[in-house]
């Protein structure tokens, strides 16, 4: 039988969790970065998708690209280290049903914030794009349809000098849904999950 855990315990327990969340959390804000050779910077992905993850519904795009740019040099922040200016994505489907994706001009932020064995992770933010079809569209954003304010979780790889959109950890949502066979509703959940082969090869560390 399992004996109560005593008042002492709990608070040394709990002491012991802030302690590390606290070191887990000031290791993120003193980190410094290093680019390698940073500026201007191209992405080509394979298949990419856009999931409605409220109804399940997955939009399939054959490929997508991206271009932005990266500081380049030692000393710097993961804030505001990087930027996406462009995404497109390429024949875009659902059930045979095509579908256009468009971003606009856009400036996404990206903003890292762990490193370990090569793997930088971080966000994209203030994602915002609209989606139409002779039948359907919608806009996707973080909490409202104008907001500017979505973000994605990504991982950027040295080895294979990759840029991973994690379809975990989104704060995306569905927005101005229109038609689409009552098969999404506002305020859905969403994610976009895809793998860009960033070039020329980048390598980021931090310490």
């Amino acid at each position: 039988m399992r004996r109560p855990l005593g008042a002492a315990a709990l608070t040394s327990l709990v002491a012991a969790l802030s302690l590390g969340f606290s070191a887990t959390a000031a290791q993120a804000a003193t980190l410094t970065w290093t680019v390698a050779p940073g500026g201007a910077i191209t992405g080509t992905a394979g298949t990419t998708t856009l999931k409605d993850n409220t109804a399940g519904l997955t939009v399939t795009c054959t490929s997508s690209g991206m271009t932005g740019s990266l500081k380049s040099g030692s000393g710097l922040k993961g804030a505001g280290i990087g930027s996406v200016t462009s995404i497109s994505f390429n024949n875009c489907s659902v059930d045979g049903v095509t579908l256009s994706v468009s971003t606009g001009t856009v400036a996404f932020p990206l903003n890292l914030k762990s490193y370990k064995s090569g793997v930088s992770s971080g966000k994209i933010a203030h994602i915002h794009f609209a989606v139409t079809s002779s039948v359907c569209s919608f806009v996707v954003d973080g909490t409202s349809a104008t907001a500017d304010n979505g973000a994605v979780r990504v991982k950027y790889g040295n080895k294979a000098h990759t840029l991973k959109v994690l379809p975990s950890g989104s704060t995306l949502h569905i927005y101005d849904v229109s038609g689409c066979f009552s098969l999404i509703s506002n305020d859905d959940a969403a994610s976009v999950s895809g793998a860009f082969v960033v070039s020329p090869a980048q390598k980021i560390t931090a310490s």
